[in-house]
């Protein structure tokens, strides 16, 4: 090498990483033709590695501190080159830095229901929320798996991957926990926890610790849930036998009563229908009544229907609603003038 070439190299003197930019996981120092100078100065930050590759292998890997480049501070890559200057000249070596701190707050959840066994429901579809943390720990097995010979590695390249490996993780822990959808709800906190030890050796494979992981929320589809709002307001947790159904019905009748004093005509319509001889009071009796007792007086009573109530039992129904509170002052008031319209001409 003449002197005209040799001035025309570029040395390095100081290699160190200010991570500039926000979610870089692993960045290599821009060589390009330059080369390292014997004795240059090599800075690590707290929360960083600095990891030498040469010639596709991992040679050194630097802790947070200031370090002097010799033989002294590169003895793996020295044996590997068998430098026989020992350094008294330049040499080339890529360098990539890594980031080791703390990646918090990254949301997590599943894009679509899993379909799990359910001790109540029998099968049902769960969605789940939640957040997660964690640190690059191992350069070298993170350099050799995932960010490799990249310029810049970031944790949106990775992420994907890692929502992947959570889902998966968590499919299998709900499928195994034979637990029912309320009782998962309920201890969201224990299932995160059996969830955080299997995704922890996953995390590993890829030289990452999974620091804190926890679970927001179970959720169900609209239309699962809207069922389970159902049934709990009918204060039911299994299937449906005959006095349960009765309840479901009561329910289902007490919500009507609302919505038909809501609508035109309301429940002074209903007082009219009554007075042609439609009973309001059979009507609720069919939804108020319980079991097989309440399916056998409906039975008695279909012949008394037919016939129709008198006035004054039909007065008497009316009165007991108003009394129920199922039917306002207004509706009553309304009801018994078509009653007694009907009676008096």
């Amino acid at each position: 090498m003449n002197l005209g070439s040799f001035i025309k190299k570029q040395f390095i003197d100081v290699l160190q990483w200010n991570e500039d930019q926000e979610g870089v996981l692993a960045w290599r120092y821009p060589m390009q033709d330059f080369e390292i100078q014997n004795g240059a100065t090599l800075t690590v930050r707290e929360s960083q590695l600095a990891v030498f590759v040469n010639e596709g292998q991992v040679a050194d890997i630097f802790t947070p501190g200031n370090y002097t480049l010799t033989t002294r501070t590169l003895p793996v890559l020295t044996n590997l080159k068998n430098w026989d200057k020992l350094f008294e000249s330049p040499f080339k070596s890529d360098v990539y830095f890594f980031s080791t701190r703390l990646q918090t707050g990254r949301k997590w959840g599943t894009p679509q229901p899993i379909t799990i066994r359910d001790k109540d429901f029998d099968m049902i579809r769960v969605r789940a929320f939640g957040m997660y943390s964690y640190a690059l720990s191992d350069p070298r097995v993170f350099f050799s798996r995932i960010s490799g010979t990249r310029e810049v590695y970031t944790r949106e390249d990775f992420e994907d991957q890692l929502q992947g490996i959570l889902l998966s993780t968590l499919a299998n822990s709900l499928g195994n926990a034979q637990s029912a959808f309320l009782d998962l709800a309920a201890n969201q906190t224990l299932m995160a926890n059996t969830v955080r030890d299997a995704m922890a050796l996953s995390f590993a494979q890829y030289g990452l610790t999974l620091d804190q992981f926890n679970i927001a929320s179970f959720n169900l589809p609209d239309d699962l849930q809207v069922a389970l709002d159902q049934r709990i307001a009918a204060g039911m947790k299994g299937g449906l036998d005959a006095a349960k159904a009765a309840g479901y019905a009561r329910v289902q009748a007490a919500e009507a009563i609302p919505i038909a004093a809501g609508n035109e005509g309301g429940l002074a319509g209903l007082g009219a229908g009554l007075a042609t001889g439609v009973s309001m009071g059979q009507v609720m009796a069919d939804a108020l009544g319980t079991g097989a007792a309440g399916a056998q007086g409906h039975a008695a009573a279909a012949p008394a229907a037919a016939a129709g109530p008198t006035p004054a039992e039909r007065l008497g129904q009316l009165k007991q609603l108003l009394d129920q509170g199922l039917i306002s002052a207004a509706d009553y008031d309304a009801a018994k003038a078509e009653v007694l319209k009907k009676l008096i001409g």
